[in-house]
């Protein structure tokens, strides 16, 4: 999302931004969300909760979100609904497949290599030596080496609920270029999915979350329990990421089954997971998901100021550029969104 917003900025500013995307298609994980684009209500709230971050970075993304929210409706994304469902925060939320079209057309539409547009199945090799570039290419969710080295030893067994492309490529090319890590590099964004046998493809990454972790009993296979502490349950996540084999087996009381998380009920949740192929065990009084950790966005990344600067004539945002969510949870979406807008009006030598 990052990457497209920038370019659909620039354009806006009378650039003819080059978007170089891996995939054969725009719009990385925007594509695989559920669409929600927010932020807490309360800065407090939000620095309560991702206690780690740069409050220069949280603020930018605090004050600037709901005119970016105007400027993003604007570019005819079809809004499907104009709050989060959510009382502590606030925001709209978009279809992903109609929110991608609209700013790979802001972007410039898609192109043939070399000329201005959204040119797709192409990586930027180095960075050029007379642009800027703003680097906006997932974070290294996608990547079990990066995981492994900086998330977790069970970075094998995790599900990659990401964009494959989401491989680091922007870290490496921040670093060689000068630019520094951020703190947090690991934490990641997940969710507890249906552990395998399950069939679990990319357009059931957000149906066959199963949030019910407040409702349950969470142990790993050794028996050790844990409590999450958040209603994002993004603490859920991390703890089975680090897990034996990223396993967590979530024990829910039948008397819970009819419980109401995010529109749905909890026994709706699991009949999910049964149905996709997850191990679920039924007792009298309790039934057992068995879960894996899927990770959906690395939270750490490139250091970047409060116009996302990571190394000279570099810039980094979305999953890229770490130091928003550090030691908590806020939306990806309303940080790409936020600091995309930034990245190329600061490329372009635009006031901020």
């Amino acid at each position: 999302m990052a990457g497209l917003v920038a370019a659909a900025e620039a354009r806006r500013l009378g650039a003819a931004p080059l978007v170089f995307e891996k995939r054969r298609l725009p719009g990385g994980s925007m594509r695989l969300s559920s669409g929600v684009i927010w932020r807490h209500r309360e800065f407090d709230r939000f620095r309560a909760e991702c206690p780690d971050g740069d409050e220069r970075l949280q603020r930018r993304v605090f004050e600037r979100l709901d005119a970016d929210l105007r400027w993003l409706a604007d570019l005819g994304a079809p809004v499907t609904a104009q709050e989060t469902g959510n009382p502590l925060t606030t925001g709209m939320r978009f279809d992903p497949a109609a929110l991608t079209e609209a700013l790979t057309v802001a972007a410039g539409g898609l192109a043939a290599p070399g000329r201005a547009g959204v040119v797709c199945g192409s990586a930027v090799p180095e960075p050029p030596g007379d642009a800027p570039l703003i680097l906006a290419t997932g974070g290294f969710a996608a990547s079990r080496t990066l995981l492994r080295e900086h998330v977790t030893p069970e970075a094998e067994h995790v599900l990659l609920r990401t964009a494959r492309g989401s491989t680091g490529d922007g870290l490496r090319l921040a670093l060689d270029a000068g630019g520094s890590t951020s703190a947090g590099l690991d934490e990641v964004y997940g969710r507890a999915m249906p552990a395998p046998p399950a069939r679990v493809a990319p357009e059931d990454f957000v149906r066959l979350s199963q949030l019910y972790a407040r409702h349950a009993e969470v142990e790993n296979e050794l028996g050790a329990r844990f409590r999450t502490a958040t209603w994002s349950e993004i603490d859920v996540a991390q703890w089975a990421a680090r897990q034996p084999r990223a396993r967590a087996w979530m024990r829910v009381p039948v008397a819970r089954l009819r419980e109401r998380v995010r529109g749905r009920t909890v026994g709706e949740m699991i009949e999910a997971a049964a149905a996709a192929g997850a191990p679920v065990r039924r007792e009298p009084e309790h039934v057992t998901v068995e879960t894996v950790a899927g990770i959906t966005t690395t939270l750490g990344g490139l250091l970047v100021d409060e116009h996302a600067r990571a190394a000279p004539g570099i810039f980094a945002c979305g999953a890229d550029a770490g130091g928003i969510a550090t030691g908590g949870y806020a939306s990806g979406l309303a940080a790409a969104l936020a600091f995309g807008r930034i990245a190329a009006r600061a490329a372009l030598g635009e006031a901020p």
